[in-house]
């Protein structure tokens, strides 16, 4: 058993000692896990530079990770399922999402449960820290893991970090979003690059190096500093820079997919007195979204849905808006699992297909496949994953030129006129998390509801073998999957609203021969061609045909778009916000219509009135709930959701339900 112990620190009643239904109270465990893995394991190989990890006096790579579990203080009582949410940079994120707690979350602030539907529904749930490199900030999920050694040092070597300033600003920390940086080596070492490019598809330009340093800003001084970098003439808004130099020492950052595995496996499995799920949980499922999604597919795409005892670990598995991106850097040697450099994008189908360009052959799932390991999987995307260009790809093969179905034990679904995150009223074109402008409001579509179905549905074929709702995505053959430009055609004529004028696109990139080992060698890398790329088409509305589509879409008050352009305060105005996608009201009434010249119908020709706009909201809520995307109990909050939109969009000003 990889678990060598669990320390539970703190046990204490979840909300105050609330008893949620027939389930009863919870309580919250938090502690450590402290594992020891075999680094010459066959599954265990896969982590980069294990064999370079110190090991103990036994043999193993010893590493501990954080833990918080949320069970039913009456294991009986519970439904014996363990949901294991993979944290997102340290964040817990299930409750947001599945029990409709507002974000953002305050990680060192008592645990919310929310409306109750995890508990109600009796889950174990289960975090469980992967990611090395976590802000220091209380209460995030993190993992200790060893440093690689090569004849008892510290390896070196190069590594890019790259960033995208929507403020002017002359300092920049060589990380993603606060996260722990690797530090430069040697601060004045002439063979460090700065590139910098105005655009993903724009060739880079390189910054001299008498014009900039490893330094910070400190009471207007400039102090040498080996975590950040000094642009004497500034860096500027939406452009997108890069900085190549050496490091030493480097984390063995893929022991965090063994973690995820292992501390699953141990609640599952393990008898031991320190487990506290011990003969309870009968079947397991995960949960990612976004970069916790990836997380997801990388660890599908090493085949560690087995332990080292070759018993499964998770019967079902939710990859929610990870697109067809994988984790490259969540295994790389100075990988950076924030920012999520895209080392290794192919493959993107579950099964066996071949690129056309490189020649190589190989599925997202071929190591399960062969090992009978693979569990029942839903990919869920929004619309933000088509506009960043590589949804599409998860259900297309490489030549853009077919569909690619889903194997049976999985389903595609999408979420139609959706952005990355959940939207939520009132109306706002600003970002909260980093402040960023977007030229419209920003999506207000709510899609938790879809995941508490699907959730329900994923347990009902897992324990009952009930066969879950029809894929729902867009495809070439019935014309639903289409080139960007096809839908610039419609959304182009609404009045204020323009068009990326380069819609994103994945394209090959070449990090040198020993990229397939973890290790990136060419820096950066080299650039080869682009992935087709297809999107949802769409009504002379502007919203999206296929996919799942939610009253919001299908009884429409606006345009929903799963892309938002930068305002011109934060730069690059001519390019896509970052996974935000965009609110676009319908004109009031037919005369506000004709004098803007807004091509859409309005409101008023539309509904007769609010009661017959809630009507249509209703049938359209039960026609996806008669179908199995929604559950009865979301009924009343979609309801509740529409006519507060309404009153946003369909009753206020116009002047107000345009800002």
């Amino acid at each position: 058993m990889a678990v060598v112990r669990l320390e539970i620190q703190t046990r204490q009643p979840l909300a105050d000692g609330r008893k949620f239904d027939h389930v009863g109270c919870y309580e919250q465990l938090d502690g450590t896990a402290h594992f020891a893995v075999d680094p010459a394991h066959r599954l265990n190989c896969a982590v980069t530079d294990i064999d370079l990890a110190e090991r103990g006096r036994d043999g193993l790579v010893h590493f501990t990770a954080d833990v918080r579990i949320l069970a039913p203080a009456d294991q009986a009582r519970g439904n014996h399922r363990l949901l294991f949410d993979v944290p997102n940079r340290g964040n817990r994120l299930a409750l947001a999402t599945f029990n409709g707690v507002p974000r953002p979350i305050n990680p060192a602030g008592p645990t919310d449960a929310g409306n109750g539907f995890l508990m109600r529904h009796g889950y174990t749930v289960v975090w469980c820290g992967w990611q090395h490199d976590v802000p220091e900030a209380d209460g995030l999920m993190r993992i200790k893991v060893p440093e690689a050694q090569i004849d008892g040092c510290p390896v070196s070597g190069r590594l890019l970090v790259g960033f995208q300033p929507s403020k002017p600003s002359q300092v920049q920390l060589l990380s993603d979003r606060g996260h722990r940086p690797y530090p430069s080596d040697d601060l004045d070492n002439p063979n460090a690059v700065l590139l910098v490019r105005d655009g993903e598809e724009a060739r880079p330009r390189t910054i001299p190096r008498e014009s900039w340093s490893f330094a910070r800003l400190e009471a207007q001084r400039i102090v040498p500093d080996p975590n950040h970098i000094y642009l004497t003439t500034g860096f500027e808004p939406g452009r997108i820079y890069e900085v190549v130099y050496t490091t030493t020492g480097a984390p063995v950052i893929g022991l965090g997919l063994l973690a995820a595995r292992d501390i699953v496996s141990f609640l599952r499995h393990s008898n031991a007195a320190d487990n506290p799920c011990a003969g309870d949980i009968r079947h397991a499922y995960a949960f990612g979204a976004s970069q916790s999604g990836r997380f997801l597919r990388q660890l599908l795409y090493l085949g560690l849905n087995e332990d080292e005892a070759e018993r499964m670990v998770f019967d079902g598995v939710l990859v929610h808006i990870a697109g067809g991106k994988r984790g490259g850097d969540f295994n790389m040697r100075f990988g950076q699992p924030s920012a999520s450099l895209p080392s290794d994008p192919f493959p993107f189908n579950e099964m066996v297909a071949t690129d056309p360009v490189s020649g190589r052959s190989d599925g997202l799932l071929e190591r399960l496949a062969v090992r009978h390991r693979v569990p029942k999987i839903f990919f869920t995307n929004t619309s933000c994953e088509y506009w960043r260009g590589d949804a599409s790809l998860i259900h297309t093969d490489a030549t853009g030129t077919r569909d690619i179905e889903p194997i049976a034990s999985s389903r595609f679904y999408h979420f139609a006129g959706t952005q990355h995150s959940a939207g939520t009223l009132p109306l706002t074109d600003t970002n909260p998390q980093n402040g960023e402008r977007g030229q419209q409001a920003l999506n207000s579509v709510d899609y938790n509801p879809l995941l508490r179905a699907l959730l329900v549905r994923m347990d009902c074929w897992t324990s009952q073998g009930e066969v879950p709702p029809a894929s729902r995505y867009p495809r070439l053959a019935d014309g639903s999957a289409v080139a960007p430009e096809t839908v610039k055609a419609v959304v182009a004529t609404i009045p204020g609203v323009g068009f990326p004028a380069h819609p994103p696109r994945v394209t090959r990139l070449d990090f040198g021969r020993e990229a397939a080992n973890g290790i990136a060698a060419t820096l950066p890398p080299r650039e080869g061609e682009a992935y087709p790329h297809f999107v949802p088409s769409v009504d002379r509305d502007g919203n999206e045909l296929s996919g799942i589509r939610l009253p919001d879409v299908t009884v429409p008050l606006a345009t929903y778009t799963g892309w938002n352009l930068r305002h011109p305060q934060i730069g690059a105005p001519e390019r896509l916000m970052s996974l935000i996608g965009s609110t676009i009201p319908f004109p009031l009434t037919e005369g506000h219509r004709a004098a803007k010249g807004d091509p859409r119908r309005s409101i008023a020709a539309r509904y007769s009135g609010k009661a017959a706009y809630l009507d249509e909201v209703s049938h359209a809520a039960q026609c996806l709930i008669d179908a199995g995307y929604l559950l009865p109990e979301d009924l009343e909050r979609i309801l509740a959701q529409s006519a507060r939109r309404w009153d946003l969009l369909a009753s206020a000003p116009e002047s107000a339900a345009a800002q």
